[in-house]
């Protein structure tokens, strides 16, 4: 098949080294504007333009997606893998098999722009990737494949993220081979089961002590590595890393932060967590025990 592909994260890129290897031809690839990133604000290209890159493929760095119709309505399909932009409804049939979305969740549940953060911060036991057919709406398309698998014990949604990437490229690979030979129909999502999954921001990694040890554990795991999770000591922020559930009895306030042998326990509304590595603003990350020595009498806000 003739396709474009549409992407920008790093996520995107095993997607797109994928169909680059299945053999399809890889008319153009679509991302966003080269954007500031680091400490000096450089302006620097996506992960997935730099694939481009590498792979030889015209690439144009927009999300004007209408300054592309004549482009489009020269390929089969267009693969689309977080590009960060919505697709305009008059382009969506515009290629002769729409735009396949790799969506990272078992759809219909957990619609939206953070699917493995909310699994994460939920409790989900299992979550896997979707490919459907985009329409109008929010992640509603009629689905093409799916992979389930299990969200693994102390897994972040970064490391669930770039296993999910894997799948995403096995699915996307096997779908379009599906949709060349016709051995393959879409299904419509059921009206049930159907949870959000909206952007997370920096705000909402604030992590809440009156919670429950295991939400607060289930919480910084979803905010790791993006947005991160962070908490307050007076007027100074810190980054915090995973915890773990502390496994001896410890009666602490929520947020008093206490030395007891050799770890580092923050109480919560239920039984205390063990810190790890904590981050303070401008600094690097250190262990938790060699933080807290140069701390006196800290509590999490």
């Amino acid at each position: 098949m003739r396709i474009a592909f549409a992407g920008t994260p790093d996520v995107a890129v095993p997607v797109l080294d994928a169909l680059v290897s299945s053999g399809h031809e890889i008319a153009f690839v679509i991302t966003r504007p080269d954007a500031p990133a680091g400490r000096g604000r450089v302006l620097t290209p996506s992960p997935v333009s730099l694939s481009a890159q590498e792979h030889n493929i015209e690439c144009f760095k927009t999300t004007d997606l209408v300054s592309l119709t004549a482009q489009l309505a020269e390929v089969d399909c267009v693969v689309v893998v977080a590009f960060g932009a919505m697709v305009p409804s008059n382009l969506l049939s515009v290629p002769k098999h729409g735009w396949i979305n790799v969506h990272f969740s078992l759809l219909p549940h957990w619609r939206g722009a953070a699917p493995v953060q909310n699994a994460i911060k939920a409790g989900d036991d299992v979550t896997g990737v979707s490919a459907f057919q985009i329409d109008a709406g929010l992640d509603t398309g009629p689905v093409l494949g799916s992979i389930a698998t299990s969200i693994r014990a102390g897994e972040t949604s970064g490391e669930l993220l770039d296993r999910l990437a894997i799948e995403g490229a096995a699915l996307m690979v096997a779908t379009l081979s599906a949709l060349e030979s016709g051995n393959i129909q879409a299904v419509p999502q059921p009206t049930f089961g159907i949870s959000l999954a909206p952007k997370i921001s920096k705000d909402d990694a604030r992590v809440n002590w009156q919670l429950p040890a295991l939400a607060i554990e289930r919480h910084i795991r979803a905010m790791t590595p993006e947005p991160g999770a962070w908490t307050m000591v007076g007027e100074q922020r810190i980054k915090l890393a995973p915890v773990s559930l502390a496994t001896q009895v410890i009666h602490l306030a929520p947020g008093e932060v206490v030395k007891i042998e050799n770890q580092i326990l923050v109480g919560t509304a239920s039984h205390a967590v063990v810190l790890a590595e904590v981050t303070q603003a401008g600094r690097n990350q250190v262990d938790a025990i060699q933080w807290f020595s140069n701390q006196s009498d800290v509590t999490f806000e």
